[in-house]
């Protein structure tokens, strides 16, 4: 960045990766930011960040982001972040069930964390239902066959949307604008030419309403293509599906303290939420992508509405998820059911840098793939980072901006991703009678 720290900087989006942008840029010195976004509460709605619960799982088959969650989860550690943070453990298995692919991939994370010094001694393997059984009473009825894996005692989950919204109320009171709402909906950025081609002047809402800036960050997730068509296929939007289980005092009560539980061929699911009693539950599986015919480009749906279901194959997997850890809850009507929609990348990484042709003056954050909220506290100091270096560059490659494949190009969105098992599905044939499709 060329300017003076007090040059006004907008940021788009009011989730994880803009409000932490937003905290470490103020602890950087930045004075003049301001936030926008479409929804009218913190975090946004259309964020995948709000929600109740996110892992916070140090191990990784890639040591490079290993390391960066074992900064995290001492970020989680201090005052600002630790009252959303619950250092439950990790239940990692897989069922007997299982197909190679998923058990391949959690020998790998099991090797990962075997491997690292920190987290080994925090490593227990699990070898059968009788070994779950005595680490977690809450499982004593539960039938667990063939499960076996490891449990990792420094992991854990955080409360997503309580983080969120904490940090939001530090850095309001730090003298941060935020527009909310209709007049916080962005339709487009305005760029000015210059000799080098173009640069980003500032923004123009939904209303009408023309905002001037000297950097753009556009912190949108899964909506990020909209705004910056050049994106293209380098990011996609993709949703996986959320259901809740609603328990009585007693019941939530009862499973205080169990560990994040995640047989990897049929889901994951939480400790319930004290203050709502919601057990929180998720498949696996490829996903849900939602594909425009005239570009290729996948986009998060308009309205929220749109998500607001839950597909039968997803509700039958974490009905044998249920049936195989919490029998008493297999049957129970689940609530709260959603499509969660993330910004994947083809190889999980990150993007933070600025747009090719904007003369250093609109920055992509994107890429969480699912894996992003974990780095929640330590995220936005990257995006600092790019703005106060020297030479003007991301330094880490792998969260550089990359030349998009071309429309005509075959990439195959439904393939595997390395920790997730299975192909995506377009939302248009999953959606039931009555929703509305692109």
């Amino acid at each position: 960045m060329s300017g003076p720290k007090t040059a006004p900087i907008l940021i788009i989006g009011g989730g994880a990766f803009g409000i932490s942008t937003v905290f470490h840029l103020l602890e950087a010195g930045f004075s003049d930011i301001t936030v926008l976004d479409k929804d009218d509460e913190i975090p946004s709605r259309f964020s995948a960040a709000n929600d109740l619960n996110k892992i916070v799982r140090a191990e990784y088959e890639d040591p490079f982001y290993t390391e960066l969650t074992l900064k995290a989860i001492e970020a989680w550690k201090t005052p600002l972040f630790a009252p959303h943070f619950h250092q439950t453990g990790f239940l990692h298995c897989v069922s007997a069930e299982a197909q190679k692919e998923a058990t391949d991939t959690l020998n790998r994370f099991r090797v990962s964390a075997e491997r690292h010094h920190k987290i080994r001694p925090k490593v227990i393997p699990i070898n059968g239902a009788d070994a779950i059984r005595d680490l977690v009473w809450q499982y004593q009825e539960a039938s667990l066959p063939g499960w076996h894996g490891y449990l990792n005692l420094m992991d854990g989950y955080a409360h997503s949307g309580n983080a969120v919204k904490g940090l939001y109320n530090h850095v309001r009171k730090r003298g941060v604008k935020f527009i909310l709402g209709e007049d916080g909906a962005v339709a487009q950025i305005i760029y000015e030419k210059t000799a080098h081609g173009q640069r980003g002047k500032g923004v123009m809402t939904a209303t009408g309403r023309f905002l001037p800036a000297s950097i753009i960050i556009v912190a949108a997730g899964a909506g990020a293509s909209k705004l910056i068509p050049a994106i293209g296929t380098q990011l996609v939007a993709k949703s996986w599906s959320v259901a809740h289980v609603h328990l009585s005092d007693d019941e939530a009560s009862a499973l205080r303290g169990i560990p994040v539980t995640y047989a990897r061929d049929l889901g994951f699911f939480f400790e319930p939420d004290p203050k709502t009693n919601l057990l929180k539950l998720c498949p696996m599986g490829g996903g849900y992508i939602n594909t425009d015919p005239k570009t290729g480009v996948s986009h998060a749906p308009d309205s929220i509405e749109e998500s607001a279901f839950l597909p039968e194959h997803d509700e039958a997997q974490l009905r044998r998820l249920l049936a195989q850890t919490l029998p008493s809850l297999a049957d129970r009507p689940l609530v709260k059911k959603s499509l969660c929609w993330f910004a994947d990348t083809k190889d999980s990484d990150f993007i933070i840098d600025y747009v090719p042709g904007t003369d250093s003056s609109v920055i992509a954050l994107s890429g969480d793939s699912g894996h992003g909220f974990k780095m929640f506290p330590i995220f936005g100091s990257w995006v600092k980072d790019l703005l106060l270096a020297a030479d003007g560059k991301q330094q880490e490659s792998r969260w550089r901006w990359k030349t998009p494949a071309s429309n005509g190009d075959s990439t195959n969105w439904g393939g595997s991703v390395s920790w997730r098992l299975g192909e995506s599905l377009e939302l248009a044939d999953i959606q039931p009678a009555g929703k509305s499709k692109l």
